[in-house]
Order: C-alpha cells, then sequence, then structure tokens
C-alpha cells in the first residue's frame, strides 16, 4: 500500500489519481488529517509550501519539519519518500545528488527542506528523499512563476517579468512527477533523487512562445536581475528507470487552452 500524505496539494491529489488509474492499493490523507494509526505501507510525504511560504514562516517549518517529525517517530511505515526542491542547488558548485548544500539561515524555504532531508536521511528507518524541480500543469490557483504569467498573457494580454531575459530555470510537468514518485517510493535503490526535466528554459524562450501564442505583449521591469540556476543533473533518475521526458514549450499550448477554459468557467 502506498500513503499519500498531503493529498489534497497539486502534486499529493495528482499522485492519487495516478495510483487510482493504475490500479494501487492507496490511502490519502489531506495535509491537516490527522496521521492514520496502523500499518500506512510506502509513506509519500507531499506536506509542503511553494509560492506563499514567504509570508507564511510558522506554516513552511510546520509542514516541511514538525509533521514529519511527527510521522518519523510515531507512524508505523515500511518506507517513507519525502519531497524536497532542486532550490536547494542555488549556490552550489554541482547538482548532482552527493554535492555539498550551503544553506542560508535566512532563507526559511531551503532551510527548512534541508531539515526536513536531514530528519529523513537520519531516522535510521527506510526513507528517501527526492528534489524536484519547477512543476507546471493545471495549477489554477497557485501563484507560482507560471502560472502568473500564463494567467496575466491570458487575462491581461500582458506579462511584466520582475526577472531579466536570460534568467532560466528547469521546469517538470506534474505528469511526469508522479510517474516519478511511483517509481522512486516502489523501487528506489538510492536515498537522494533529483527528479527535473535536465534542461533549463528562459524566460526569454517562455515569453516568446507566449507572446506567439496569445498575442500579449511582453515587458521586462527595470533594472530586472537575473536569476538563473545550473541544469539539474538527472543522471542517476535516468540510470535506474525508464521515465518520459517533459518540454514545458512543448505543452504550453495545451497549458494556455486549459487555463483559458477555467478562466472562462470562473468569469
Amino acid at each position: 500500500m502506498i500513503t499519500v500524505l498531503g493529498a489534497s496539494g497539486f502534486i499529493g491529489s495528482r499522485l492519487v489519481e495516478r495510483l487510482a488509474a493504475l490500479g494501487r492499493e492507496h490511502l490519502a490523507v489531506r495535509r491537516d488529517d490527522a496521521i492514520p494509526s496502523g500499518p500506512l505501507g510506502t509513506v509519500v510525504y507531499c506536506i509542503g509550501l511553494t509560492a506563499d511560504y514567504r509570508s507564511r514562516t510558522f506554516d513552511t517549518i510546520e509542514a516541511h519539519v514538525c509533521k514529519l517529525l511527527e510521522v518519523v517517530r510515531e507512524s508505523d511505515f515500511e518506507s517513507l519518500l519525502y519531497l524536497s526542491s532542486t532550490r536547494l542547488y542555488g549556490g552550489s558548485e554541482s547538482t548532482s545528488e552527493e554535492t555539498l548544500i550551503r544553506v542560508s539561515p535566512l532563507d526559511v524555504y531551503n532551510a527548512s527542506k534541508i531539515a526536513g532531508e536531514s530528519l529523513v536521511l537520519n531516522c535510521g528507518r527506510p526513507a528517501r528523499v527526492v528534489r524536484i524541480s519547477n512543476v507546471y500543469g493545471n495549477d489554477f490557483d497557485s501563484h507560482n512563476f507560471l502560472s502568473t504569467i500564463i494567467n496575466d498573457a491570458i487575462t491581461q494580454q500582458k506579462v511584466v517579468l520582475q526577472t531579466s531575459a536570460e534568467s532560466a530555470k528547469d521546469y517538470i510537468s506534474v505528469d511526469r512527477v508522479v510517474d516519478g514518485l511511483v517509481a522512486i517510493a516502489t523501487r528506489g535503490k538510492e536515498r537522494i533523487y533529483n527528479l527535473a526535466s535536465g534542461v533549463n528554459v528562459s524566460n526569454d524562450e517562455l515569453t516568446e512562445a507566449l507572446r506567439r501564442l496569445t498575442g500579449c505583449t511582453i515587458e521586462y521591469a527595470p533594472s530586472a536581475p537575473l536569476a538563473t540556476f545550473p541544469p539539474i543533473n538527472i543522471d542517476r533518475v535516468r540510470a535506474e528507470f525508464d521515465l518520459p521526458t517533459s518540454n514545458v514549450l512543448d505543452d504550453l499550448p495545451q497549458l494556455l487552452d486549459a487555463y483559458a477554459r477555467r478562466n472562462t468557467e470562473t468569469s
């Protein structure tokens, strides 16, 4: 059995849907539900914050560390997979899973994620970490970067970016993420995995595609800074699993269609 903790979130809900489609026995537990007693089988810990962590310090620590501690300390599970982030590699010399991670105590997101990783990897129980890059899909209520610029292109016909055209990062579709989570949680041999596309896409590439598909105008804020990450190393997950890949530029037309339909339905 696979128990999904955080089953109401973007990734957790899609993982539950995939497990149901696969006919896999599973238990879906929402973020605010009590952790069930009794055997949980393989736990996938999807509880976490994303775009709003800056304004929710206590909730971020609670989600990434405190609730995790409760699970690790008290729950009956065979193994556990903790969802972390490739954002941890910012400023690192390498993006391989074994590279040394440097974290500022002022960065509550990275600090709490690395604390969660440390707890999982030192708990003395079968447990793994998966560091995921920027996930995209039909996440209509999200305030993350990609959702925001898609909505702006559709509803305002104008996108204003706060980072430079050369800024770039890795994007992976939620469908590919849940494929990877099922594989790693049930068959993973290593303790840490990167789950990403392995290719950075620049703001310029994204906005040019948005302009071409929607006719929107593109502007950059004055003195917009460069924000970029080194390409994420996915050699480990490629070597162990036969997982399909995703390309955000290829998927952009269907994303735009989905967001446009959603805006029409809610207007």
